[in-house]
């Protein structure tokens, strides 16, 4: 407002130069001369093209053809101010009396070009007279103060055009601007209308104190804009600079057509993160394009926050915020379907593979949105297929990279610590390193695997990354590694006491005190070999593969009975094969008939071995329980049969 003012005042001036002799000059010589007095005063150049008209009672006036106020020599070439047509009228009566009435200003396509650079605005005019002599001040000091009044400014289809540091930060074309200032002590009320994608922009400001704002000092300001698909309204305290702080609302009905009202189009807003929005607190804005939110409440859709927030205006933006919350609802954000308000219009399906995974395209372009760190407390979060527990979140956003760091989250009843990456910088790629403890076992495996029969409290580790455009080209290229500890836990669909005494395990249930396992992930599938599970009668060990893309599994489980065969044990190994959702649960028969085979062959090799020793026992009149004291036996017995030899060549028997 404070070069408007200035502006204005200038204007007055020229109309107050063609008081007397000036008001008889033809147009052209008259033109001339305002040009000549305006540069004297500010050094810039006035242009007045075509006849200059007066007027001089009861209103003073002035209406010109094309006209150009010239603009500050470092600011470039371009006018800061230039017009079709210009018309001023000044209340005669009120001059008189040493005020200033402005009856009105009219400009007709208005070009308006102002610019600031380091410091200097290209409206700031100074006059040539910087040194008045002792009496002028002397005057000035007892003269009384002239009041200004404006009664009506108008432009019409201007061209606003804002450029700092040489940047253009705001051009705006087609404005329908009015202003009025009726009484000195009286608000400052404005009101501009501009075109934008979708419909009008229009903007009310009110300034119940124009003379304490021109002067750059902080003063109140309320104000009121509607546009295409929202609004945004302010009440509270600015200055010439821009600079503002008060009571802030953002209200949408359409968050992305409000965006492209502004220049945003084409940003794909999820559900459950502000399609539509009400967005209310105490806000400060700084002239470095700073905003701060204090005792900020935001409802997005169906989702309700608290907090504080801090923005750095730019192209993305850089925000910093710190939020609490309820219980949240995010699984349309991220392609699921809402349990806490569903579609009832939406009747299409998701397209899968022939393994149950999504094949529907990930839009991942909400990671580009915004730069900066994110902390969110809150009691539940909603996500597809999973829902968190009480959780402290912190979400950093860099260059379409999104880390969300686990600090931590309640996950299947459980704590999760750690961190999972979603990168859409050259295609989409997600990846994890979590630390998991008490986590229920079955909730989890349901919810990522839809595998029921399994159930237990865990701890573990996993480590993993998964490429793709869609769920099911993540799923089948996850690669990583993880470590997994159950304490006492169930098997649902395999009885093992039943397994182990008549060879039928199917059906039934299996309790386990504990169950370890280390595994490694490849292309989707997960490889384990040394899993083992601990019984009250039984031992288990277990190998084999989980299809993770394929959603399908081939392992081999083998239980032994620990009290069996006088204590040595006997395994019966149970092979489960097939689909997560119907895997056939079977004991591998082949093993058992390949250990049994091999146990019975020991059998009837050791006997046919005891009974040779026994007659070779027999034969040398000797005992023999091992093959190698038959060599022994044979030197002895010949040794003996050799000396009764001798003794009777020797007639000694």
């Amino acid at each position: 407002m404070k070069w408007l003012t200035r502006i204005l005042l200038i204007l007055i001036a020229v109309a107050g130069l063609v008081i007397g002799a000036l008001l008889l000059m033809p147009g052209d010589k008259l033109a001339r001369i305002l040009s000549e007095q305006v540069k004297a005063q500010t050094g810039r150049d006035l242009t007045l093209s075509g006849d200059v008209r007066l007027s001089f009672w009861p209103v003073l006036g002035m209406e010109t053809g094309p006209v150009a106020f010239g603009n500050a020599k470092w600011a470039g070439p371009e006018p800061m101010l230039s017009a079709k047509s210009l018309a001023i009228g000044v209340d005669a009566r009120a001059l008189l009396s040493g005020d200033i009435r402005v009856k009105r200003v009219l400009a007709e396509d208005p070009v308006l070009r102002l610019e600031r650079n380091g410091g200097r605005g290209n409206w700031e005019l100074a006059s040539l007279d910087a040194n008045p002599s002792p009496a002028a001040s002397a005057r000035t000091s007892t003269a009384r103060p002239s009041s200004v009044i404006l009664e009506q400014l108008g432009l019409v289809n201007a061209r606003l055009i804002y450029i700092e540091n040489g940047v253009t930060q705001m051009d705006f074309s087609a404005v329908d601007l009015s202003a009025s200032w009726p009484e000195v002590t009286a608000p400052m009320r404005l009101k501009a209308a501009m075109p934008v994608p979708g419909g009008t922009v229009e903007v009310s400001l009110d300034i119940p104190d124009l003379p304490t704002f021109s002067v750059g000092k902080v003063t109140p300001m309320s104000m009121a804009m509607t546009a295409p698909g929202g609004e945004v309204r302010f009440d509270g305290r600015v200055n010439l600079a821009g600079e503002m702080e008060g009571k802030t609302l953002v209200r949408t009905k359409s968050t992305e057509t409000f965006l492209a009202a502004f220049g945003q189009g084409g940003v794909n807003v999820p559900t459950g993160l502000g399609r539509v929005a009400d967005i209310s607190g105490q806000m400060a804005y700084t002239r470095d394009g700073r905003i701060s939110l204090r005792d900020m409440q935001v409802i997005l859709d169906h989702n309700r926050f608290s907090g504080e927030a801090d923005i750095a205006i730019g192209n993305p933006p850089q925000v910093t915020a710190r939020l609490s919350a309820g219980d949240l609802d995010l699984t349309q954000a991220f392609g699921g379907t809402s349990t806490t308000t569903p579609d009832a219009s939406s009747t299409g399906s998701t397209p899968r593979s022939d393994d149950g995974w999504s094949t529907e395209p990930i839009d991942a372009s909400a990671l580009a949105l915004a730069n900066g760190e994110i902390r969110l407390r809150a009691d539940s979060i909603a996500l597809p297929e999973l829902t968190l527990g009480p959780s402290d979140l912190v979400l950093g956003l860099d260059r379409s990279r999104a880390v969300l760091g686990m600090e931590p989250a309640t996950l299947f009843s459980g704590k999760l610590t750690g961190q999972v990456v979603a990168n859409n910088r050259n295609g989409l790629s997600v990846g994890g390193d979590l630390s998991a403890e008490g986590i229920d076992l079955k909730q989890a495996l349901m919810a990522l695997g839809g595998i029921e029969r399994l159930s237990g409290t865990a701890s573990g580790k996993l480590r993993f990354l998964g490429v793709g455009q869609s769920e099911d080209q993540i799923m089948k290229s996850l690669s990583g590694e993880g470590a997994l500890n159950v304490g006492k836990g169930v098997i649902q669909g395999i009885d093992l006491d039943r397994l182990m005494g008549r060879g039928e395990g199917a059906g039934g249930v299996t309790v386990f005190n504990s169950l370890t396992a280390s595994f490694t992930v490849r292309n989707g599938d997960l490889m384990n070999d040394d899993l083992l599970m601990q019984l009250d009668n039984f031992r288990a060990d277990g190998s084999g593969r989980v299809g993770l893309g394929r959603r399908d599994i081939d392992y081999l489980f083998t239980p032994v009975a620990l009290r069996a065969n006088s204590g040595s044990g006997i395994a019966i190994p149970v092979r489960i094969v097939g689909p997560w959702s119907a895997p056939s649960i079977k004991p591998d028969l082949s093993k058992v008939i390949e250990a049994t085979t091999g146990e019975k062959l020991k059998e009837l090799e050791q006997e046919a071995k005891d009974k040779a020793l026994k007659k070779v026992g027999e034969e040398l009149d000797t005992t023999i329980t091992d093959s190698e004291q038959i060599e022994d036996a044979l030197k002895k017995k010949l040794e003996d049969e050799a000396r009764k030899g001798l003794l009777k060549l020797l007639g000694r028997d």
